[in-house]
């Protein structure tokens, strides 16, 4: 299988974005179209998915900029766009390991104008 594409659709602006071929991004592509309220922390946003997965081979903390991670404790996704409050550089730093399920094609930068919205909504992108 290859790599799924989406989109991320907030206040009207569409992202695209790709999810990974593991078990973890196979059931969040099975749940979709999902739409989610909106958590910041730094320049992440992260919301719940409505999945229950535990961390696996890509757990980890290290992630950048367009990384698209799963967080267990919130049965949430989360999408890194610059530093989070415990990052000690530029790369953002998540609160735990999150297991890497995709990352954005487009500019994650732009994210950064978005930051304030309440809603966002993932769905398959139409081939």
């Amino acid at each position: 299988m290859t790599n799924t594409k989406v989109k991320l659709i907030i206040n009207g602006v569409e992202i695209k974005a790709e999810f990974f071929d593991t078990e973890c991004c196979k059931r969040i592509i099975q749940s979709l179209p999902i739409e989610s309220n909106i958590n910041e922390w730094g320049d992440e946003f992260y919301f719940t998915v409505g999945i229950n997965m535990p961390l696996d081979n890509t757990a980890t903390t290290k992630v950048k900029a367009g990384d698209i991670g799963y967080w267990p404790p919130g049965d949430a996704l989360a999408i890194f766009f610059g530093k989070t409050p415990i990052s000690k550089g530029d790369d953002p730093v998540p609160a735990s390991d999150v297991n890497i399920v995709g990352r954005l094609i487009d500019n994650p930068s732009i994210l950064k104008s978005l930051k304030g919205a309440k809603k966002i909504r993932i769905e398959k992108e139409q081939t």
